[in-house]
C-alpha cells in the first residue's frame, strides 16, 4: 500500500518523559567556599538546582531539513535541552526563558520547582572525599492523581582546578580558588522520569550512564546525558503479555518486563524486600493498616528502601488499589505534609522519627530498619489496628515461611558466572520466579479474607448486604471487617465483584474453590452449616453468643457485640504447628515469557538515524513474526502491537492501522482503541479515502471510531441493602426481596407477595416486610446455632443440613424435636440425646393432618406413613401441626419430582418454599397465617401436572438448570460438551469434562460434567444471541454470535481474548474438520 511522505510522531508509550541533571550552581559553590573560609566549615552545604533538562523529541523539524543523507556523518544538531545560564536569573515558573532558542516543553505533571529537594532529600554537601554512588526512587503525583515514576542516581565529581563545570564551558579559575577548593567533591544527580515504574531497569540504565559521566570532561556531561535520554525516548514500553524487551545499554543488557495482563501492574522490583525487613506478622499488620486506610509513614536510613518497600506493599494488595495520597519520600522541607487529616502513605528519613512521633497524632509509624510498627500517640490512646482473620493469617504466615528468600541458597549448586550479563540474567530469572510465588501468597491472603463477600452480593441490583455479611463474621474478626468495609479501597473492590470482572482475585477464587463451594453455587435454597462443618465447629460460649446476636435488625449500631478478649495492635502469635489447614507456598511454575532485542540506536540523532532505527525495528519484528508457528498467537499479537506502534511513529498511518486490525483479531485485550481513534483523527482526506477502499480497515474504523455512542456506559454503582420505609407494590417488593438475598426467583417472590399482601390493595407495608425479614434472619441464626451430638451426626450424611427444628413434642418414638434436612425427617430425642429416623422423603407414602383425643382435648397430630414400614409415625405437634403438614408435603412432592426429573435442584426449590412458609407464619401470627403460607406451596400442587412418563424417567439420567440463581428462566440456545484432558500446566479441575450452556444476551454458564456442579458462573460475550459453539483446541472454545462476531474463549481464564470480525452476517455454525485446528464457519 502506497504511503504519503512519513510524518514523525511522538512515541505514545515511550519510556522517558523527562531527564534532568541536578546539583549546585557555580554561584552556590562560590558562596559555600567563602563560608568555609570564614567559618572553617569542612563540608559546607549548598542548595540544589535543576541544571539541565532533556525532554523528547530530540529530533526537530529544523534538524530534519538540515540533516545530511548519511546518518553516520558528523552533524552539529541543535541541543534539545535547557541549560541554566549564569547571566540570567532563575525564573519563578519553569517554562523556559522567553525567546531562548533552547526552550523546552516540560510535561504538565512534572514540578521542576520541587524536583531538587526530592532528588537531594538529605541536602547537598560538598565532601572532602568521593562517596559511593547512590540511587533512590520517587513517585510523583499530579493534581488529577496520575502517577509518574522517577529513578535518581547521585554521583560525585571533583572540582577540577582548570574547569568550572556549571556553564558547560571551560573556564580557568584563579589560583586562590584552586588552593581553597582542592580535595572537594560535589554531588550531582541524574533524574529519569517515566510513566512506568521500571525501577530496576532504569536503575541499571543509570548505572551504565554513571560509568561514562565519571570519566568525561565537565563540558561533555550534557552531551552524554542527552544521548542517554534520547535512547530511552525511542524505547517503547512493552504491551501486556509474555513479551519482554531487551536493550543493550553497554555494558548491561537491560530488561524491560511487561505486565502480565492489562489490569495488572508492571512489576520491576524485588517483592521480597518487605519479607526481609519485617516478620510475617508485621507484614500482616502493615497490610491491615493499608486495608483500613490509616495515615502511615515509613522510616528508613536508606532513601531507596522507602519507595521500594512501599511499592511492594501496594503490589501485595493487587487487585485492590490504594486510592489516597502516596508520597514515599519526603525531604526535610516537606515534613508538614504529615499533618494532613486524610489517609496517606508517606516516607521519611529515620532521622525525623522522633520529631514526627512527637508532633503528629494518630500516625502509624513503620520503621523499615528495625522491622517495627508503632503509633505516634501515647500507648493508652493507641490506634486500634485490628487483626487479620485468624485462618487467613495462619495460612499466610506458613506460606511466607516456606519461601526461599535468599538467592545464594537457591543457586548454591550453580557454577560461577564468568559473564556479567549471564549473572545478571540468572538474578533476573530467580527474582521473577520468587516474585510470582509472593504474588500467589498475597493474592491467596486477599481471597481468604474476602471470599465470602460474594455470598452477600445481588448482581442484578448491584447491592451488597454489608450488615448481614458482618453478622456472619466471628466476633474477633468483626472489628477488622467493620473498618475495611468503610474504605474507598473496598468500595472499588465491590464494584469489580458486582461487574463480574475476571481479574486476578476472581481467577484465584475460582481456582481455589472447594467442591462444597461449587455445589453451593448451584443451590438456590438458603445455606446452612453442613454436618461436616458442624462437627468441626467449636461450641465455645463466644461462638454461641455471636450466633444469638444475629437475630436483630440489620442495624449494627444497635447490636451489642459480646465482650471479647481485648487485643493490642500487635497480631496474635500463631502456632504454625496448629495450622493444619495451611499449606506451603505454591511452587507455581512461571508462565512462559519471551524476549525481543531492540536494535541499536546510532548517533548523532538526526532524522536519518532515527529512520534507520525504526526501519531496523520493523524488520526485526517482521522477521520474528515469520518464524512463529500457529500456536504462538499471544506472541504474534505483541509483535503486531509493537510494529503498529513503530509505523505510527514513522507516520505510516495506514500500515499502522493494518497492524492494529490484525491485533484486534488476535488479542482484543491489548488493542489500543484510544490510540486508533487519535490516529484516525490525524489522517488526511486522501488517507481516509484509502481506508474506505480497504474493507478490513473500514470495518475496524466503523467498530472502534464511528460508533462510540453505541457503547453503553458501565453501571458501577454499589448500594447497601436497606429496609423499606414505605408501602411496596409488587414490582418494588420483588426488587427488595432480591436485594435482601433471600430469594431471586421472580415466580417464588410473586407467590410470597400473595401470601403477605393484606386486603384487596395488594401491597406490603414496611412493618410487615421488616417482620418477615427478621423472621427469616432469626431462622438462619437458629439453624447456625444447632448443635447435634456426635452420635447423631454419625447417622447423617456429611453434606446434610438441618433446616428446621420443631419444639419438643410427644411422638410414637418418644419425646423429642423433629428435625428436617434436605433428605429426611428424624427425631432428636430428649433426656439422653439420641437419633431416631422417621423417614426419608423418598420413602414417604402418605402425610395426613389429624387430631388425637386426650381426655377432653383434641390435639392436632401429624401422621406419616412410610413405604417400607407398616407402623405410622405420629407427632402431637399442636399449634405447629398445620405448618409441618404443609412443609412435609412440599418436601415430599419436591423429592418425588426431583427423582422423576433427575433434577436435584427441585429439592432445593422445595426447601426455599418451606422456609418461606415458616417465615410467613412467624410474620403474620394470625388465624390466616396457614392459609397465607399455603399460597407458597408449588410442588405439592403441581406434582400431577409435572409428572413424567415412566419410560422418560427411566431413560433420563440427569437434569440441570443453567438459569438457577437468575431472576427469570432463560432459554438455552447452544450446548457444547468438551471432554476432559490433563495438561501438565493445568489445574486438576481444568482437566474435568465440561458442559457449556449459551443463554440469552450472550451469557454463558459452564458446568463441571463430572459432578454437574457449576464450574464458572455466568460470563458474557457480547449482547446478541449465541448461535454455535465448538472446541477448537484444548484451551479454546469458539462461539459464533448473531452479531457476526466469533468470540474465542480461553478455557483457563474463562474470558474472551480474541474476536474474529471479518464477516458481515451472523455466524450460524462452526465446524472443526479432521486434521484442522481452527474451525471453519458459515
Amino acid at each position: 500500500m502506497e504511503e504519503p511522505a512519513p510524518r514523525h510522531l511522538s512515541l505514545p508509550s515511550r519510556l522517558l518523559e523527562l531527564c534532568a541533571l541536578l546539583g549546585a550552581s557555580r554561584d552556590s559553590l562560590r558562596g559555600a567556599e567563602q563560608v568555609a573560609q570564614k567559618k572553617g566549615v569542612r563540608n559546607p552545604s549548598v542548595d540544589p538546582e535543576v541544571l539541565s533538562v532533556f525532554v523528547p523529541p530530540f529530533v526537530s523539524k529544523d534538524e530534519s531539513r538540515a540533516a545530511t543523507a548519511d546518518c553516520t556523518a558528523p552533524c552539529k544538531s541543535r541541543r534539545r535541552s535547557f541549560r541554566k545560564k549564569k547571566e540570567k536569573p532563575r525564573p519563578e515558573h519553569w517554562k523556559g526563558v522567553a525567546g531562548d532558542p533552547e526552550d523546552v516543553s516540560i510535561p504538565n505533571d512534572v514540578d521542576l520547582l520541587a524536583l531538587p529537594q526530592l532528588c537531594f532529600p538529605g541536602g547537598v554537601c560538598v565532601a572532602s572525599e568521593p562517596e559511593e554512588d547512590r540511587v533512590h526512587f520517587l513517585v510523583l503525583t499530579d493534581v488529577c492523581g496520575n502517577r509518574t515514576y522517577s529513578v535518581v542516581a547521585q554521583y560525585y565529581r571533583p572540582l577540577h582546578d582548570e574547569y568550572c563545570f556549571y556553564n558547560g564551558k571551560a573556564h580557568w579559575e584563579s589560583s586562590l580558588q584552586t588552593v581553597s577548593m582542592a580535595g572537594c567533591f560535589v554531588p550531582f544527580a541524574v533524574c529519569v522520569i517515566s510513566r512506568y515504574p521500571y525501577y530496576n531497569a532504569l536503575k541499571d540504565c543509570l548505572s551504565c550512564l554513571l560509568t561514562h559521566l565519571k570519566l568525561c570532561k565537565d563540558f561533555e556531561v550534557d552531551d552524554h546525558i542527552k544521548e542517554f535520554a534520547a535512547k530511552l525516548s525511542l524505547i517503547p514500553s512493552p504491551p501486556p503479555g509474555p513479551l519482554h524487551l531487551i536493550f543493550n545499554m553497554k555494558p548491561l543488557q537491560i530488561v524491560f518486563p511487561s505486565r502480565v495482563d492489562p489490569e495488572s501492574p508492571i512489576i520491576d522490583l524485588d517483592l521480597h524486600l518487605p519479607l526481609l525487613c519485617f516478620s510475617p506478622e508485621t507484614v500482616l499488620q502493615v497490610l491491615t493498616c493499608m486495608l483500613t486506610e490509616q495515615r502511615m509513614v515509613f522510616f528508613s536510613s536508606d532513601w531507596a528502601l522507602l519507595t521500594l518497600v512501599a511499592e511492594c506493599f501496594l503490589v501485595y494488595l493487587h487487585p485492590l488499589q490504594w486510592q489516597h495520597t502516596f508520597v514515599p519520600i519526603l525531604s526535610g522541607q516537606m515534613l508538614d505534609f504529615i499533618m494532613a487529616p486524610t489517609s496517606f502513605l508517606m516516607g521519611c528519613h529515620l532521622d525525623h522519627f522522633e520529631e514526627v512521633s512527637e508532633e503528629a497524632d494518630g500516625l502509624i509509624l513503620i520503621n523499615i530498619d528495625n522491622g517495627s510498627v508503632t503509633c505516634s500517640k501515647p500507648l493508652e490512646d493507641s490506634v486500634d489496628i485490628p487483626d487479620v482473620p485468624l485462618l487467613a493469617a495462619q495460612t499466610f504466615i506458613q506460606r511466607v515461611q516456606s519461601l526461599q528468600l535468599h538467592q545464594e541458597l537457591d543457586l548454591a549448586h550453580c557454577s560461577s558466572s564468568t559473564d556479567l550479563n549471564e549473572g545478571h540474567g540468572r538474578r533476573h530469572a530467580w527474582q521473577q520466579k520468587l516474585n510470582g510465588q509472593i504474588q500467589q501468597v498475597t493474592l491467596q491472603l486477599l481471597v481468604n479474607i474476602f471470599r465470602e463477600v460474594k455470598n452477600h452480593l445481588n448482581y442484578e441490583h448491584r447491592v451488597f448486604n454489608s450488615e448481614e455479611f458482618l453478622k456472619t463474621r466471628v466476633p474477633e474478626d468483626q472489628q477488622f471487617y467493620k473498618q475495611v468495609l468503610d474504605t474507598y479501597m473496598f468500595h472499588s473492590f465491590l464494584k469489580a465483584r458486582l461487574s463480574r470482572r475476571m481479574d486476578a482475585f476472581a481467577q484465584m477464587e475460582l481456582s481455589t474453590q472447594s467442591e462444597e463451594d461449587r455445589i453451593n453455587g448451584m443451590l438456590i435454597s438458603p445455606r446452612r452449616p453442613t454436618i461436616e462443618k458442624m462437627a468441626l465447629r467449636g461450641s465455645s460460649p463466644l461462638h454461641v453468643a455471636h450466633r444469638r446476636i444475629v437475630v436483630s435488625m440489620p442495624n449494627l449500631q444497635d447490636i451489642a457485640t459480646p465482650e471479647v478478649q481485648p487485643r493490642n495492635s500487635s497480631l496474635r502469635k500463631v502456632d504454625a504447628v496448629s495450622c493444619k489447614g495451611c499449606s506451603k507456598a505454591q511452587n507455581v511454575a512461571p508462565k512462559s515469557s519471551y524476549t525481543f532485542k531492540i536494535p541499536e540506536i546510532h548517533f548523532p540523532l538526526v532524522t536519518q538515524c532515527v529512520d534507520a532505527y525504526y526501519t531496523d525495528f520493523i524488520e526485526l519484528l517482521s522477521k520474528a513474526m515469520s518464524f512463529l508457528g500457529p500456536d504462538s498467537s499471544a506472541l504474534l499479537a505483541r509483535y503486531f502491537y509493537l510494529r503498529g506502534l513503530i509505523q505510527l511513529v514513522q507516520g505510516r498511518l495506514l500500515n499502522a492501522l493494518l497492524d492494529f486490525q490484525n491485533l484486534y483479531k488476535t488479542d482484543i485485550r491489548i488493542f489500543p482503541a484510544d490510540l486508533v481513534k487519535r490516529t484516525v483523527a490525524l489522517m488526511s482526506a486522501p488517507e481516509r479515502a484509502k481506508i474506505e477502499q480497504t474493507p478490513e480497515l473500514k470495518r475496524l474504523i466503523n467498530q472502534v471510531v464511528d460508533k462510540p455512542g453505541e457503547v453503553a456506559k458501565v453501571d458501577d454503582h454499589v448500594k447497601n441493602f436497606e429496609l423499606p420505609k414505605k408501602h411496596l407494590q409488587l414490582d418494588d417488593f420483588v426488587k427488595r426481596v432480591q436485594e435482601s438475598g433471600i430469594v431471586k426467583d421472580t415466580d417464588i417472590i410473586h407467590r410470597l407477595f400473595d401470601a403477605l399482601a393484606v386486603g384487596h390493595q395488594k401491597q406490603i407495608d414496611p412493618e410487615t416486610f421488616r417482620d418477615f425479614y427478621n423472621c427469616w434472619k432469626e431462622a438462619e441464626a437458629e439453624a447456625q446455632d444447632v448443635s447435634l451430638p456426635s452420635s447423631v451426626m454419625e447417622r447423617l450424611d456429611k453434606n446434610e443440613c438441618v433446616y428446621k427444628l420443631s419444639s419438643s413434642v410427644k411422638t410414637t418414638h418418644g419425646v423429642g424435636k423433629i428435625a428436617m434436612t434436605q433428605k429426611r425427617l428424624f427425631l432428636l430425642t430428649e433426656g439422653r440425646p439420641g437419633y431416631v429416623e422417621i423417614s426419608t422423603f423418598r420413602n414417604i407414602e402418605e402425610v395426613r393432618n389429624t387430631t388425637a383425643v386426650f381426655l377432653l382435648l383434641r390435639i392436632p397430630t401429624l401422621k406419616i406413613k412410610m413405604v417400607s414400614k407398616k407402623e405410622v409415625f405420629e407427632a402431637n405437634l399442636k399449634s405447629e401441626c398445620d405448618l409441618w403438614h404443609l412443609m412435609v408435603k412440599e418436601m415430599w412432592a419436591g423429592k418425588k419430582l426431583a427423582d422423576d426429573h433427575k433434577d436435584p435442584q427441585y429439592i432445593q426449590q422445595a426447601l426455599t418454599t418451606v422456609l418461606l412458609m415458616d417465615a410467613v407464619v412467624g410474620t403474620l401470627q394470625s388465624s390466616n397465617a396457614i392459609y397465607a403460607a399455603s399460597k407458597l406451596s408449588y410442588f405439592d400442587k403441581m406434582k400431577n401436572e409435572m409428572s413424567v412418563p415412566k419410560t422418560t424417567s427411566e431413560t433420563l439420567k440427569h437434569k440441570i438448570n443453567p438459569s438457577a440463581g437468575e431472576t427469570f428462566p432463560q432459554a438455552i440456545d447452544v450446548l457444547l460438551y468438551t471432554p476432559g484432558h490433563l495438561d501438565p500446566a493445568e489445574k486438576i479441575t481444568d482437566a474435568h469434562p465440561k458442559l457449556w450452556c449459551a443463554l440469552s444476551e450472550g451469557k454463558v454458564v459452564v458446568f463441571d460434567a463430572s459432578s454437574w456442579t457449576i464450574h464458572q458462573h455466568c460470563f458474557k460475550v457480547g449482547t446478541a444471541k449465541l448461535n454455535c459453539m465448538v472446541m477448537a483446541e484444548q484451551n479454546q472454545v469458539w462461539i459464533g454470535s448473531e452479531d457476526s462476531v466469533i468470540y474465542i474463549i480461553n478455557v483457563h481464564s474463562m474470558s474472551c481474548h480474541k474476536q474474529l470480525t471479518d464477516h458481515r452476517a451472523s455466524v450460524v455454525d462452526l465446524i472443526v474438520q479432521g486434521g484442522e485446528k481452527a474451525p471453519r464457519y458459515r
